[in-house]
């Protein structure tokens, strides 16, 4: 009679095969998440600079319509458009401010994703002081 519970050819996983494909999922997952966090980081770090390059272009083209002016001070905020530098548009999360006579300080807003400011001079010269936490 207990024979009779048991089904032949049954077909499935061992506990053991199981267990197996959980400790290779673990340590796939061990390694792509800090590497998904270094992508993140490099993603930031990468819209600050072509946030910062872009406004150094709208400056540039400012000054070119605008012969003899001083550029003047700006602070553009992230996911808006400049006012007085209207061509220039930040990224969400990132501000880009415009000083006097032209240079450019550009920095990410949540100090946990990115730390510190890329400047570009009003010679162009940039400074990379940005900080991957």
């Amino acid at each position: 009679m207990i024979s009779s519970f048991h089904k032949r050819g049954q077909k499935g996983f061992t506990l053991i095969e199981l267990m197996i494909v959980i400790a290779i999922i673990g340590i796939l997952a061990a390694i792509a998440i800090p590497q998904f966090t270094a992508y993140k980081s490099r993603g930031y770090k990468a819209s600050v600079l072509a946030d910062a390059k872009n406004a150094y272009t709208g400056v540039v083209a400012y000054l070119g319509d605008n012969p003899g002016v001083s550029a003047p001070t700006e602070t553009i905020a992230g996911g808006a458009a400049g006012v007085i530098y209207t061509a220039v548009r930040v990224t969400t999360g990132n501000q880009v401010v415009v000083a006097a006579g032209g240079g450019i300080t550009a920095t990410h807003t949540d100090a946990t994703q990115l730390g510190g400011t890329y400047t570009i001079d009003t010679a162009g010269v940039a400074a990379d002081n940005l900080i991957v936490p």
